[in-house]
C-alpha cells in the first residue's frame, strides 16, 4: 500500500511544487510591469536632459548629480521649498477637513433617527454621479464674485464642509458595524451626542479615519486641475504646477530637473503613507476592548 501510494504522492508534491513556481513566477511578472515606470523614472533623474527622450536605456551609463544639485537654484527664482510648502499645506488642510466633517456627518447619518435620513443620505451618494467638470464653471464663478481666487480657500472650502461623499459613505459604513451597546452605555453615563462622537465613535473609527486622511493626503498632493484653476500667483503654487516651469516659453523643457522634482515628490507620500499604513489593519474589536 505504501509502495502504491508513494508515486502518487510523489506526482502531487511535483504539481504543487510547480503550481508554486508559476504562480511566483507571475508575480515576479506583474511587479515588474509594476515597478518599471517608477525604476525608469529614478533612471532618468541621473540622465542628461538629452538622454532622457533619446537614449532607450533604462539605467544610465554614466550617472550625473546636475538635476538634484540645480533644484537647489529653484525655478524662474523660486525656490521648490516653497512648492513644497505650499502642497504641504494644502494637504494637511485637506486631511483636516475631510476627517472632521466627513466623520461629524456620518456619525449623524449612522446613529442619529431623523426624518428624512435616508433621503439625504442617497441624495449625497447621488453626488458621486456629478462629473467633476459639471460643477467647476460655477464654483469658480462663486469664488471669483467672493474675491477668494489665488487663495487655497476654494480648495479647501469643501474639504469642511463634507462635500467628500465617498469618505462620508466609507465612515458611515464603518459606523454602522459598531456595537449599538456603546452608545447605549455613554447616553446612561449622561453623555450627549457630541461627546459620544468625540469620545466612542470617533477612537473606535480610527481605521476608517486614517483610511480616509491616506487617500485624502495623496488626492491633495497630486492635485493638478484645482491649483490649475483656481491659483495665478507663482509664489503659491504646488508642486504639481511647480513642475509645469520646467517647460520655458518656447517649449523646450528641462525634462532632468522635471523628472529630479517628480522623484523628490514622491518622498512626501510615501513617507505619509508608510507612518500610517500599519493603521489600516487595525480592526474594531481590539479598539473596542479597551
Amino acid at each position: 500500500m505504501t509502495s502504491a501510494t508513494s508515486p502518487a504522492l510523489h506526482t502531487a508534491n511535483e504539481r504543487r511544487r510547480l503550481g508554486s513556481i508559476a504562480w511566483h513566477v507571475g508575480a515576479l511578472a506583474v511587479l515588474a510591469v509594476v515597478l518599471y515606470p517608477v525604476i525608469w523614472v529614478a533612471g532618468a533623474s541621473f540622465k542628461p536632459s538629452k538622454d532622457i527622450v533619446a537614449s532607450l536605456d533604462l539605467l544610465p551609463t554614466e550617472p550625473v548629480w546636475a538635476n538634484f544639485s540645480g533644484l537647489a537654484d529653484g525655478i524662474s527664482g523660486i525656490s521648490i521649498s516653497t512648492f513644497f510648502w505650499n502642497s504641504l499645506m494644502y494637504a494637511i488642510l485637506a486631511v483636516v477637513g475631510v476627517v472632521l466633517s466627513s466623520s461629524l456627518t456620518a456619525y449623524a447619518f449612522a446613529k442619529i433617527r431623523f426624518a428624512g435620513r435616508n433621503l439625504l443620505f442617497t441624495l449625497m451618494i447621488g453626488t458621486l454621479l456629478l462629473p467633476y467638470h459639471v460643477l467647476l464653471i460655477p464654483q469658480y464663478v462663486l469664488f471669483r464674485n467672493l474675491e477668494l481666487t489665488d487663495t487655497l480657500v476654494p480648495l479647501v472650502a469643501g474639504k469642511f464642509l463634507a462635500t467628500e461623499a465617498f469618505f462620508v459613505f466609507l465612515m458611515v459604513q464603518f459606523m454602522r458595524g459598531l456595537p449599538r451597546e456603546l452608545d447605549e452605555a455613554a447616553k446612561l453615563d449622561g453623555c450627549g451626542h457630541l461627546r459620544t462622537y468625540w469620545s466612542i465613535v470617533l477612537p473606535l473609527s480610527r481605521p476608517a479615519l486614517i483610511t480616509s486622511a491616506i487617500f485624502t493626503f495623496i488626492n491633495a498632493w497630486n492635485d493638478f486641475m484645482g491649483p490649475l484653476i483656481y491659483l495665478n500667483t507663482p509664489d503659491k503654487y504646488t508642486v504639481s504646477l511647480g513642475l509645469m516651469m520646467f517647460r520655458d516659453q518656447e517649449g523646450i523643457a528641462n525634462y532632468g530637473g522635471m523628472i529630479a522634482m517628480s522623484l523628490v515628490a514622491l518622498v512626501p507620500v510615501i513617507a505619509f503613507f508608510m507612518a500610517f499604513q500599519r493603521y489600516l489593519i487595525d480592526g474594531m474589536a481590539t479598539s473596542g476592548l479597551k
